[in-house]
């Protein structure tokens, strides 16, 4: 008889075939609380689907397979377009007709639609990211577009508000759906829009000529792009489609993709304009303040996608813990292994409560108050929680060891995919120079902290101190503070919802390793035990 060199067992097996909604209890709570419990079924439905290990697998296959350019087509005439394997459009198909692009701007849009689609866009995150960044730049210009779409293209409102989705190049009003994307930065600014050198001059029938270029020319398949460039007025804001009025292809050349660390499923491009055309949006000069609009929903978006990544990170590490074994114990059973994971489950319950609170705000930002709360904590919750996202998948991969590391676990993919939350839509120091301008210029900024803290005072005395040592902070905020300042923000803000809503000592756990500088000590038995059963939603 032949020997064997080695028999496999106590490998777990991978996560796959579970419902990603039902297995959230503070995903399913959170939605239920702020106004979107009329959407938990079709969320149930959603999270069954994605759980899929089929469409767990379109995931894997769309970032091993990035996209391609074509620059020309056979004849050698210019092309500028992208090819995407086929598991790319059938996961934005999905997304589609989700509405994660534009449920709340329909108009039969239910109050809460933008806490139901904040708990769709964060189920998706957790399978496949990079082709949430046509959504999301869809969603953010959909509303801009309904006020201010050029007449000329009236013809776009339907499929702009459909549930299709068409990826065939040809003009949009010919087409059951539509995306958009956004042409912002440039070599020399980044961030600094205010430097863009791409000219655009008024022609006379109201168009405009646009010459220069775009470094991330984001989504380069969108049926338009909304792009900056400086006009006589000042910079503005342009609507500058793929295809003319008359059926020709706009002057927009795809110079190449770009190589990145993750993302790589989703195309970004850089681009040169030689004589294309579009049309302002607004008024010239006004440029910045159309994309601020907008840039309220990006980063809120960055934060939900940062926190799908990190559920799924979690997920797939207790999966792992409760099947492997070691030294005599399964991994969960494991003292510092249960603390590790109690932890982790612990962070992203403040981070859920924080977010969900958040949706609520942008769902009701035609009121004063929601309108400041979203102002507020939006950058703040972009750069806590993208920040956050890093590290967090770096322990679930010590929760499997090598394997972890290995591409045939999901984890490497997350963990590359984390850094470009943190750094489009404006990087860290941008998200805190944010929040230190909504602090100075808007008082009422201010007293709704206060506000916030005060419905909570007393009850843990780490919040109540963190506070104080804010408020002294806030009497003169340096700019160099602003990181520690806008985190403060954020965690104050989380604590206050888990204070309001999660059990006593659940919020209190996460009050004192949060916001007690001076070290946490161990999670009690009960605790742990909470956390881990509202991490699986009591499947395990």
């Amino acid at each position: 008889m032949p020997w064997q060199t080695h028999t496999v067992f106590n490998q777990p097996l991978p996560l796959n075939n579970s419902n990603l909604f039902l297995s959230d209890t503070a995903l399913r709570e959170a939605v239920s609380r702020e106004g979107a419990a009329w959407d938990s079924d079709l969320l149930a439905s959603i999270g069954q689907q994605l759980g899929t290990a089929e469409s767990l697998e379109l995931g894997r296959l769309a970032d091993q397979n990035p996209p391609e350019l074509l620059r020309y087509d056979q004849t050698g005439a210019r092309l500028d377009d992208v090819r995407f394997h086929p598991a790319w459009h059938i996961l934005m198909q999905g997304l589609c007709a989700n509405r994660v692009h534009n449920l709340p701007w329909s108009a039969q849009a239910r109050p809460g639609a933008f806490v139901a689609r904040a708990a769709r866009f964060i189920l998706h995150a957790q399978v496949e990211a990079g082709t949430l960044c046509p959504v999301t730049m869809t969603f953010a210009a959909t509303p801009l577009l309904q006020q201010a779409l050029p007449p000329l293209f009236d013809a776009w409102r339907a499929p702009l508000e459909s549930d299709r989705y068409d990826p065939h190049m040809q003009p949009g009003d010919q087409k059951r759906g539509l995306l958009i994307g956004m042409g912002m930065t440039e070599k020399q600014g980044g961030s600094d829009v205010l430097s863009n050198t791409t000219r655009a001059e008024r022609l006379a029938d109201g168009s405009y000529r646009l010459v220069g270029h775009k470094w991330f020319f984001s989504v380069p398949q969108s049926d338009a792009h909304l792009v900056l460039a400086q006009a006589q007025g000042g910079i503005s804001c342009f609507f500058v489609p793929r295809f003319l009025p008359d059926g020709q292809r706009n002057a927009i050349r795809l110079e190449r993709l770009k190589d990145k660390l993750g993302n790589r499923s989703n195309a970004s491009s850089e681009a040169e304009f030689q004589d294309a055309v579009g049309w302002l949006l607004g008024e010239e000069g006004d440029g910045v303040r159309q994309i601020l609009k907008m840039g309220g929903l990006t980063r809120f978006d960055c934060a939900l996608g940062s926190h799908g990544l990190m559920r799924r990170a979690l997920s797939v590490a207790l999966y792992h813990a409760h099947q492997r074994q070691a030294f005599g114990k399964n991994l969960i059973d494991q003292p510092m292994m249960r603390e590790v994971l109690s932890r982790m489950a612990l962070q992203l319950e403040g981070q859920t409560a924080l977010l969900f609170r958040l949706a609520r705000a942008w769902d009701g930002r035609t009121r004063p108050d929601d309108a400041l709360w979203a102002r507020l904590f939006t950058p703040a919750a972009k750069f806590s929680v993208c920040k956050a996202g890093i590290p967090f998948v770096a322990e679930a991969m010590e929760v499997l060891g090598g394997i972890g590391y290995c591409e045939d676990s999901e984890l490497p993919r997350l963990y590359r995919e984390m850094p470009v939350n943190s750094i489009w839509e404006g990087s860290g120091n941008v998200m805190c120079l944010d929040v230190l301008r909504v602090l100075a210029k808007q008082p009422d900024a201010v007293a709704l902290l206060e506000a916030e803290c005060a419905a909570v005072k007393g009850q843990d005395r780490h919040f109540d101190r963190a506070w104080r040592q804010l408020q002294q902070r806030l009497r003169r905020p340096l700019e160099a503070q602003g990181r520690d300042i806008t985190r403060q923000v954020f965690l104050l803000g989380a604590g206050a919802q888990l204070l309001r809503h999660a059990s006593p000592p659940v919020a209190q756990a996460w009050c004192q390793m949060m916001l007690d500088t001076r070290g946490g000590v161990p999670l009690s038995e009960q605790v742990q035990n909470d956390l881990l059963l509202r991490a699986t939603g009591g499947a395990l």
